[in-house]
């Protein structure tokens, strides 16, 4: 984790979230002053969970909350629940859009969000992949990127999180993986964004074990039905 990755013609002093070694990192509104010790966290994927789905999203005015997103996202900040997302975005990888047109689609989602007093702690986007000829391309297992568990790892080192009892959302088998990977209690996976396709279902199903549990729901608003919000 954290290799330093260095891009000479990135301009990372416009871009203070982008890390040494490529990855996005950016505290919002946690409110780490009044979490307990070891307080759990709601894991979000954001394309298909949050926000819908639009192949390799970039465009501002794509971005449309999913129907729940803000009534769970509330719930969570209300009962002190750190919400942390955590995304692949291979699409800058691939030279489809670069973090520029990522963060103007941040800065909306986070606009739509606060606008109704729903808040993210914190965001991590890891942008490699395999291919590309990006400086972001030729990783072909990067440790950030799900279902690596480098982003979930980095929040809970940067945060006190309770990882045994913190949950995942997510469309996508990869999601679930990724909490499983990193400790987590279990993943909801939800049936927006990909998470209908039959493989996804049954992958993610096929996680399920003694030590990670693996629910369903139509969309977000599952999340609400977790344990860390009955604690």
């Amino acid at each position: 984790m954290n290799t330093p990755f260095n891009d000479p013609d990135f301009p990372y002093t416009a871009m203070p979230h982008i890390q040494e070694d490529g990855i996005w990192c950016e505290v919002r509104k946690f409110k780490s002053q009044t979490l307990s010790e070891n307080s759990p966290a709601l894991f979000l994927d954001r394309d298909g969970v949050i926000v819908k789905e639009v192949n390799y999203l970039q465009n501002p005015d794509d971005v449309e909350l999913i129907p729940d997103a803000v009534e769970t996202i509330k719930a969570a900040n209300k009962k002190n629940i750190p919400v942390v997302v955590v995304t692949n975005q291979a699409g800058i990888a691939y030279g489809y859009f670069g973090w520029q047109e990522f963060q103007a689609v941040q800065n909306k989602m986070h606009k739509e969000l606060e606008a109704k007093d729903a808040y993210v702690d914190a965001v991590y986007a890891c942008p490699f992949h395999q291919k590309g000829q990006t400086p972001w391309g030729g990783h072909p297992d990067h440790e950030a990127r799900k279902p690596s568990s480098g982003m979930l790892l980095r929040a809970r080192n940067m945060f006190s999180i309770n990882m045994k009892k913190s949950w995942i959302v997510g469309d996508r088998a990869s999601d679930l993986e990724a909490g499983k990977k990193a400790g987590l209690a279990g993943g909801l996976h939800v049936l927006t964004g990909h998470g209908s396709r039959e493989g996804e279902v049954t992958a993610a199903r096929q996680l399920s074990g003694s030590d990670y549990q693996i629910q369903e729901a139509a969309s977000i608003k599952g999340a609400q039905n977790l344990p860390l919000f009955t604690r």
